[in-house]
Order: structure tokens, then C-alpha cells, then sequence
């Protein structure tokens, strides 16, 4: 058992170009990507530091460890289906997310120099149990391969999709292709600190603006759920692109709750510290019988961008790149649909 003043143990990934670390603590998730000489484009929380091992439990609340973790959705059953905590199950609580799965110690099932593969314990709060894997394509320095597998531990059918979420910082700059304005619902979540966010349509790519909100309030925050025209989406920082690609699926199977894509933004201007952006994946919504599994992926690419932090650049930049990437994934033999 880990003592609270022991950091959590890490892992890594490297190919010739990036390397990816991550720890089977605290839920299993994603600590840093980064390009050899450049900086982690995740945020992470202080608290990765400060309680590096929580005591899991039904009553436990969230812990801002951030990077890059896996959830269930949709998000307004988190505590409807289980026992082990009858006051959120009365509330349909929509907070915090799954303790086991989120703060719990996973089992490292194999760590080499291409692949490391990771075991959650088994939630009773959802149900499930996850094996997490993390692979270098060969010939593709620039891509890792994520794969989420969850299985259904109990004895009666439940229902859920896998949900990749990829905290950036905030100063971030996501761009969705999603040429149909009807194809993305905004939620704005305001309040005397907070005005709504601020975006627009650049061509066919969705983008949120940071942008200075107008006094009293000091910061931009809200969520936007996507039904993309394809299967990636791209996040700006510094002299990093991060491309996340996954197999793009008909509305109809994802929960009406959730968007295939989500995007969540909370952005202070000035301070770099505060805030974080959330770079969302929902898989297919499935029931699985006892011991039914299910799957989903992500193709994580991290390219180098010297250009301008404008949307005019950074559009260019992906519709000249994106085509070229998926043609090297493709001859990779590496499947994105």
C-alpha cells in the first residue's frame, strides 16, 4: 500500500519523437505528452502531488488529478445503478465521477518498450472493470495507440459508453470539424464570474475563442456537444498540435445526452494557472450482459507547429495535414473508422 507521501508510480512510452508517461495510480490515467524538447501538453492538478493515494470509496468526492483518464457516460446515470451509496442514487447525483475508476490503483498487466496495458478494479458503483492499453505504432513515431476495453462484472445487464477525456491547458486552442451549425449544442455555464463562452466557424472547423469577457464577469466557461463530419479533432499549444483521431459512429449510437464529441472550456484570461480545456470522446452507448465487454479507440498524434496561433494558420495547417496523417496511419495498417 502506497503511504500518502509517495509519488505515484510512473510509466512511460518513448519513440523518437515524443514520449507519453503515465502512472497506475490514481485511476490509471495519462500524466504528460510531449514532443522531445517540448513541454506536456496536458494540464495536470497539483493534487497528483498532494494525494497521491486517496482512499476510494462510495462517499468520495473528486480529486482534480486531470491529464487524461477514462469515464463512463452518460453522465446523468453515474449513480443511478448502484447501492453502495443510496443518497446519490436518490439524487441521481451527476457528480463526482466514479471513485474506483477514476482514484483506484490499477494492475500494470504489461509494460514494455512498445506497450503498456493496465487493469482498473472493479467499480460497484458502474459496474465495470477497465483494461486500459497505450502502443507506439511502428513506423509512426509521431502516434500513440489508445485502447479502452470495459466488462460488465455483475450479474444483470447494464448500459454505458467508454468516454476518453483529454484536459489541456486552457490557453489551448481545439478545433472540430463540423461544418452544420445544427450538429453542435452549446451549454453555457455562467454565473457573475463566468460569461458564456465565445466561438466560431472557421470554414468547416468549430473553434472556441479566447476572448476577453466583458466586466463584471472574469472568465469564459461552458460545454459544446458535437456531432462531427469526421472522426478527429485538434487541439493548438505552444509549438505542439495534439490530433485525436477515433472511429466515427452514426448519432444514432450515441447516448442523446452526450455528443460524440465534447468540448469543455474554462478560460481565464491572464492567468494561466486557472481554468482548463477538456477534449472529449464518447464511444457507442451499449448494454452488455453479464461478463459482455465493449470497446473503443483513440489515435493520439502530436506534430510540431511553428505558425501563428490564429485560425486562418491553423486551419491551413490541418487540412493540409490531416490528409497526409490518415494516409500514414492507413499504410500503417492502423483502422480509424
Amino acid at each position: 500500500m502506497a503511504f500518502a507521501d509517495e509519488p505515484v508510480k510512473k510509466l512511460s512510452l518513448s519513440s523518437e519523437s515524443l514520449t507519453l508517461t503515465l502512472t497506475p495510480n490514481i485511476g490509471g490515467r495519462v500524466l504528460s505528452v510531449a514532443r522531445n524538447g517540448q513541454n506536456n501538453i496536458l494540464k495536470v492538478g497539483d493534487a497528483v502531488q498532494q494525494q497521491p493515494a486517496p482512499h476510494v470509496h462510495a462517499g468520495a468526492d473528486n480529486i482534480a488529478y486531470l491529464g487524461h483518464e477514462i469515464w463512463v457516460g452518460p453522465q446523468s446515470a453515474w449513480w443511478v445503478h448502484q447501492s453502495v451509496n443510496p443518497a446519490r442514487a436518490a439524487k441521481k447525483a451527476v457528480w463526482p465521477p466514479d471513485p474506483w475508476l477514476g482514484q483506484g490503483t490499477d494492475t500494470v498487466i504489461k509494460h514494455s518498450a512498445q506497450r503498456i496495458e493496465l487493469e482498473s478494479q472493479p467499480s460497484p458503483v458502474s459496474g465495470l472493470q477497465l483494461r486500459k492499453r497505450w502502443q507506439l505504432i511502428e513506423g509512426l513515431p509521431d502516434s500513440i495507440l489508445l485502447e479502452a476495453e470495459a466488462v460488465n462484472t455483475r450479474d444483470e445487464p447494464v448500459a454505458w459508453d467508454l468516454w476518453f477525456n483529454t484536459r489541456l491547458h486552457p490557453q489551448a486552442r481545439a478545433y472540430v470539424p463540423v461544418a452544420n451549425k445544427e450538429q453542435a449544442r452549446f451549454q453555457h455555464i455562467t454565473d457573475e464570474q463566468h460569461a458564456p463562452l465565445d466561438y466560431q466557424w472557421h470554414g468547416s472547423f468549430l473553434t472556441l475563442n479566447l476572448t476577453t469577457p466583458e466586466a463584471p464577469a472574469q472568465a469564459r466557461r461552458g460545454k459544446v456537444f458535437i456531432q462531427p463530419d469526421a472522426g478527429w479533432m485538434a487541439g493548438f499549444y505552444g509549438e505542439q498540435v495534439l490530433i485525436i483521431h477515433f472511429p466515427l459512429q452514426p448519432e444514432a449510437r450515441i447516448h442523446p445526452e452526450q455528443g460524440q464529441i465534447e468540448l469543455y472550456l474554462e478560460y481565464f484570461p491572464g492567468d494561466a494557472s486557472a481554468g482548463l480545456l477538456e477534449m472529449e470522446v464518447h464511444a457507442p452507448y451499449e448494454k452488455l450482459a453479464p461478463g459482455q465487454r465493449m470497446s473503443a479507440t483513440e489515435i493520439w498524434t502530436l506534430l510540431p507547429y511553428l505558425g501563428q496561433a490564429t485560425a486562418a494558420e491553423e486551419t491551413a495547417f490541418l487540412r493540409e495535414q490531416i490528409p497526409l496523417l490518415e494516409q500514414r496511419l492507413n499504410k500503417a495498417g492502423v483502422a480509424i473508422k
